[in-house]
């Protein structure tokens, strides 16, 4: 790897030992790819994956434990995943005792750490740190250290920002030095589509029903998905850039995907439209019944897969101020369809602080909380990794949450049937 005088003094210890590891550490991580060279991060903020201080993550705590001490801290602010815990989604007293004395017993020190080191503020924790009400939205071009990989989908894609799928810690490190390696998704080449996806359905597909369908089948390879604009529009809209957030969490969690293109829609895709279909590119049509036989292949992780749902999340990745509102139309329209005036099943909508913030000061707050569900800016995945909820029978509409959890997958529609009082699902 090339560095510049800057780089290789900083590397060679110039400013001071901690910096020079750091340096290291990113020199290390780019050689490992083949980088020719770093470039500087442009991004006003970056975005850091951990969030969770689980006791077993010492080492984590360590080496930002060092990183204050030396008073290495990030020149960037930074926003951070969602908190793993929130005393208002349904827990029992066991299940409590485990996320408090046993799981999550660092999580008030790994904040201190994390404020110490540049958080943005106190209600910097969501997975979907570029809405609006959060704050931290890349421009086009702008060149990123993120590693949360549905953020980095999305900044890649719709934003047309630029940023590899890094691994945690590397997020800070290059946040830290102001450089990361250039390859990849950094370079043009490495954003040129090997894969065009022809959506061939009769209604608009389940954005991650589709999206998991296109990750399983090009992994992380970056496709050219054509004929979605049509159910979607071309423009980038709220109601688009949710579809677009759900759908790119789910080709990166489902497959590695960290870029995607929409003919007619995403920032790249209209510039350059199919110049950026690389030659040889393989095809993948996608239809009504392709989409239904991916869902019907989902392995089903209960104990007993005829169980009663004892609960359900919606919101991974958080939602958007419109799908709060909109699935607030949606609820309340099915349960009156129903003659019922409470879900039947304990439902947590998790939105972003902020967003959550926003929400509350609109009627649709009140509305919502009158069906019986439960708003949360909880991380519902890891909420998930504790054993005790393993065992439970939980739904979901959401793929990410599906691929890592023993949740269950149902499309948005099947979930709105469920929770109100239809059938069981």
């Amino acid at each position: 790897m090339i560095l510049t005088k800057e780089q290789q003094a900083i590397l060679d210890g110039e400013k001071g030992e901690t910096m020079a590891k750091v340096m290291k550490t990113l020199v290390m991580y780019g050689d490992a790819f083949e980088a020719e060279k770093l470039v500087p991060i442009t991004s006003k903020y970056n975005h850091l994956v951990t969030s969770f201080g689980l006791k077993v993550m010492s080492p984590v705590y360590d080496l930002m434990q060092q990183l204050l001490d030396a008073g290495v801290v990030s020149d960037q602010k930074f926003s951070v995943d969602p908190r793993p815990i929130d005393k208002n989604v349904p827990a029992n007293v066991l299940q409590n005792f485990v996320f408090n004395k046993f799981m999550y017993t660092k999580q008030d020190f790994y904040e201190d750490q994390l404020h110490k080191l540049g958080l943005m503020d106190d209600n910097a924790f969501s997975c979907t740190c570029y809405m609006d009400e959060v704050g931290n939205k890349p421009g086009k071009g702008d060149v990123l250290s993120w590693a949360e990989s549905s953020a980095v989908v999305y900044a890649n894609s719709v934003l047309g920002a630029r940023c590899n799928r890094n691994s945690g810690i590397i997020d800070i490190m290059g946040s830290i030095v102001g450089y990361v390696p250039y390859f990849g998704l950094l370079t043009d080449e490495g954003r040129r589509a090997s894969w065009v996806i022809k959506v061939q359905t009769t209604k608009k597909p389940e954005a991650q029903l589709l999206g998991s369908a296109i990750g399983m089948k090009v992994m992380e390879d970056v496709p050219y998905v054509v004929g979605l604009d049509q159910w979607i529009g071309t423009e980038l809209d709220d109601a688009a850039c949710a579809y677009l957030k759900d759908f790119g969490a789910a080709t990166a969690s489902n497959g590695a995907v960290g870029l995607y293109h929409i003919a007619n829609l995403t920032p790249e895709a209209k510039e350059l439209g199919e110049a950026l279909i690389a030659e040889g590119a393989k095809e993948y049509i996608i239809d009504d019944a392709e989409l239904q036989r991916v869902q019907d292949n989902y392995p089903v992780m209960w104990k007993n897969a005829d169980a009663t749902p004892k609960l359900c999340f919606v919101g991974c990745p958080h939602l958007s101020l419109e799908q709060l509102k909109s699935w607030t139309d949606n609820i309340e329209a099915a349960l009156a369809a129903k003659g019922n005036k409470k879900v039947v099943i304990p439902t947590v909508l998790t939105a972003a602080p902020a967003v959550l913030e926003a929400f509350n000061k609109t009627e649709y707050a009140a509305r919502l909380k009158a069906t019986g569900v439960i708003t949360s800016y909880i991380c519902p995945l890891m909420y998930m990794n504790n054993p005790l909820c393993k065992k439970m029978p939980v739904i979901t509409s959401s793929n990410k949450l599906r691929t890592y959890t023993s949740s269950r997958y149902y499309r948005d529609e099947e979930i709105l049937e469920a929770i109100t009082g239809g059938s069981k699902a």
